[in-house]
């Protein structure tokens, strides 16, 4: 397994992302939390190809969002940069789902507990108290407010949140679905075939999800919908999903903002 991430000339990034790798024990745990998932289980991937896809979101979005002049939290509350908070969604992209390796239930709490030791540890000798403490803390809470239902405080956890919601093209939506059955889940996990994150017409952020039949709404609105109204994302995205099917032309199916 190798991580990769656009660091897009953020030395610290890089430095995080060269640790992350040389980290076998953490690796090891990462491949045990997605025998759970896939072999035991029986759901989708939460290993290195959701952490890719996650980790590319949320660089995209906050990348996005730090062009438009929105700060970071560990900028307003710490003092940081915002390479630092390209880092705390880095790293909460490769720690959010760890606590797999206990159970798929109540996993954010674990990986919380997972996550702390080794937070502290990638970043000895990058960063120095109390800056280590300080981008431990936001990544511990962007891995814990990953779950749907729970209050984002910061930006960083909020970009995070949403990232992790759109790994959802072509059966890989993170909503869980008994196979070979066939209802709402199973088709609309196969109706999205594209997700892009661009700069927004109204909004700091656009969302375009792709569909070829209209059920992806489902996934549209059962997920990324929630997710995004508990984030601290909401007033600066705008979500359009484009139907195209039979090979049509793509028409606008909805576009919403929160």
């Amino acid at each position: 397994m190798t991580l990769t991430a656009p660091a897009r000339h953020n030395p610290t990034l890089m430095r995080v992302i060269e640790r992350v790798n040389a980290d076998t024990e953490l690796i090891e745990m990462l491949r045990a939390a997605n025998i759970n998932a896939v072999d035991r289980m029986g759901i989708n991937d939460h290993g290195e190809v959701h952490i890719q896809i996650v980790a590319n979101a949320a660089l995209r979005l906050l990348r996005l969002l730090v062009d438009a002049g929105i700060e970071p939290s560990v900028v307003t509350n710490h003092g940081l940069t915002a390479d630092d908070a390209e880092v705390i969604v880095f790293l909460g992209a490769c720690m959010h789902d760890l606590g797999m390796i206990v159970h798929r239930d109540e996993h954010e709490q674990y990986s919380v507990a997972l996550a702390y030791p080794k937070l502290r540890r990638l970043m000895q000798g990058i960063y120095v108290e109390p800056a280590i403490t300080q981008m431990t803390a936001d990544t511990l809470h962007a891995v814990i407010a990953h779950r749907w239902d729970m209050r984002c405080l910061t930006l960083e956890a909020g970009v995070l949140k949403v990232a992790d919601a759109l790994d959802i093209t072509h059966g890989r939506s993170r909503i869980p679905y008994e196979a070979g059955s066939i209802n709402i889940h199973s088709v609309s996990v196969q109706a999205i075939d594209r997700v892009a994150i661009t700069k927004g017409n109204e909004r700091p952020v656009r969302i375009t999800i792709g569909l070829t039949n209209p059920a992806g709404i489902f996934q549209v609105d059962e997920l990324l919908k929630r997710k995004l109204r508990n984030s601290t994302l909401a007033p600066y995205v705008e979500v359009e999903a484009l139907l195209h099917e039979d090979g049509q032309t793509e028409r606008s199916f909805a576009l919403y903002t929160l």
